[in-house]
């Protein structure tokens, strides 16, 4: 307030809106949605904007998007379609100690994809909880028997001893009925067993195994989910804010970002995080010998192997609604991808967009998930006259499920970044910020790149990545107008290092499921995140000035930077 006496500009009133959202957002004092509504309320009473232009920032292109991309995944959890896919890839990968992890990182990385982070961790937990079980179980049976089969051998071997030195005096006692040779051959104790000082330690070996493995497992499946997410651009809401915020501060960029570029760019970069996390979390709860040692298959491997398969078998047949869940969710994917693919002509292009962008990746979602709510459930079949009216299918997806499980608070937080975005050009702060940061024009920019993903990385420990992302973004923008790179170059990597949550549990939802439920203390999340922080970062700024300079161009600085909303 202070700030906002002294300076009476417009760029003071605008940098005083953003400092508040940006304390409440961090402090969680209200609701996150409900700062993200403070642009309306103050806005206009400061006279940065009239209402009206304010409120239509909340339900731009880049909402319907993100909104269209979540009804297909809402019809894929409700019809429990994405439980399907993940016990099918666990098949098909195995689950040997040394391919188990990874195989559940990729089936979590999958399914973050296109459905949300926290919903594909919370139905990967328990699955990974029953496999482990299962080979801890299967492992302590074949060391029991073990344990009887030795103590039988010995004993065998001490009767057999004891029979050569005085078979005379044995004889004897089997005549006289003595009950200690009247014991089955094959037959010991269990208490030989469990006395046994080695058995002992063995099994406090084995427990120890599987504790540090679950512990990996749960890590490995939260961090999956949030690298999952940053390949596609509704994968998660960082990456939808920065199609906003490019389309909204560079409104002449062409399309630069859709889904095919986005996913051109990332999906690399995602694989590459992936197996460099998958490396790192092995060497940490397993070990290189235990994870990459050769041999055959143990009696665990095919007990837990069972375990899945009869998972899988519950599900029964594929339904009708799956089939067409499936359907309409792989058609989404394919016209996404051939809308603009940029080597050719796309089929909106060719069909729509000859001379105007009329058709987006927004109008794509929006057609297709609308089918959701026209095809019926089941599949319909022809009555005679005679019999009586059926009752009326449901179809897909109803809005009842929609308003269930639809997260709305997001879209009112995208509406406001979009809101700030635009409210710092038109007050002027985007220029001055620009002009400020003029003197790091001397600094290489792939240090600069570097320097903004770690400070990014550590800001969204303690934030929302969707509210990092939102005041991130248009200042980093501002910046790179002004020292003449790239937008994207520094605003991309700040993007995907916003879901770089990997330290605490309070960072992202993830986390904080795969914490309450892998008996996780805040120092293994610490250990295993602070490294992988510095993974993530490292190999985005490698991919940014790799194929990232092949994708956009980013050795040069392109001429609708120049061309930014005037105050």
């Amino acid at each position: 307030m202070p700030f906002l006496i002294a300076v009476s500009k417009s760029e003071a009133k605008c940098g005083f809106v953003i400092i508040l959202m940006a304390l409440y957002w961090c402090m969680e004092c209200i609701p996150l949605a409900v700062t993200a509504l403070l642009p309306v309320i103050l806005f206009p009473m400061m006279g940065i904007m009239e209402s009206d232009e304010v409120c239509i920032q909340y339900l731009k292109d880049s909402n319907m998007l993100f909104f269209g991309g979540l009804l297909v995944a809402i019809a894929v959890e409700h019809w429990n379609l994405h439980r399907r896919i993940a016990l099918q890839v666990l098949l098909l990968v195995g689950v040997k100690p040394s391919l188990l992890m990874i195989g559940f990182m990729i089936t979590t990385a999958f399914l973050s994809m296109w459905i949300s982070n926290t919903a594909s961790t919370a139905m990967m937990l328990p699955i990974a909880n029953a496999v482990l079980q299962q080979l801890c179980d299967t492992e302590a049976n074949a060391e029991e028997r073990n344990c009887r089969l030795t103590a039988v051998r010995d004993g065998q071997e001490n009767r057999a001893f004891e029979l050569d030195d005085s078979k005379e005096s044995d004889d004897t006692k089997f005549k006289a009925g003595d009950s200690s040779v009247n014991m089955a051959p094959n037959t010991v104790p269990l208490e030989v067993c469990e006395r046994s000082p080695v058995e002992e330690q063995r099994k406090l070996k084995r427990e120890e195994k599987y504790t540090k493995l679950l512990k990996g497992m749960s890590l490995s499946v939260c961090y999956a989910a949030s690298i999952g997410g940053t390949a596609t651009l509704t994968g998660t809401t960082p990456n939808v804010i920065l199609k906003g915020q490019i389309d909204e501060l560079f409104p002449e960029n062409g399309g630069i970002i859709n889904f095919a570029s986005f996913f051109g760019f990332s999906f690399p970069n995602m694989v590459l995080m992936l197996a460099l996390s998958w490396l790192w979390l092995q060497f940490m709860f397993l070990g290189f010998k235990e994870s990459f040692g050769c041999g055959t298959k143990k009696d665990g491997d095919l007990e837990a192997y069972r375990v899945i398969k009869d998972e899988y078998k519950k599900l029964g047949r594929m339904s009708f609604a799956e089939s067409c869940v499936l359907v309409i969710f792989t058609l989404l994917v394919l016209m996404w991808f051939t809308r603009e693919p940029g080597f050719i002509p796309g089929w909106a292009t060719v069909l729509f967009n000859k001379d105007k962008s009329y058709v987006t990746d927004g109008t794509v979602a929006m057609f297709m998930s609308s089918l959701l709510f026209c095809i019926p459930s089941t599949f319909p079949r022809c009555q005679s006259r005679h019999d009586a009216p059926a009752e009326a299918h449901s179809a897909l997806l109803t809005w009842d499920v929609v308003h269930e499980k639809m997260p709305w608070n997001i879209l009112l937080l995208l509406g406001g970044g979009f809101a700030l975005a635009h409210g710092s050009e038109k007050s002027g702060l985007s220029q001055w910020l620009g002009e400020s940061l003029i003197p790091l024009q001397n600094i290489p920019p792939f240090a600069i790149s570097i320097l903004l993903c770690l400070l990014v990385a550590m800001f969204t420990e303690c934030s929302s990545n969707t509210a990092t992302t939102t005041l991130f973004l248009p200042i980093l923008a501002s910046m790179a107008t002004a020292i003449k790179i790239h937008p994207l170059y520094i605003m991309f990597p700040c993007t995907i290092s916003a879901s770089l949550a990997f330290m605490l549990p309070v960072a992202t939802p993830p986390n904080a499921v795969a914490f309450s439920y892998g008996n996780l203390k805040v120092m293994d999340m610490a250990k295993a995140g602070f490294i992988l922080n510095f993974v993530g970062v490292i190999t985005i700024n490698i991919a940014i000035n790799t194929w990232g300079v092949a994708i956009f161009q980013l050795n040069t600085f392109p001429s609708w930077a120049n061309v930014t909303k005037t105050p």
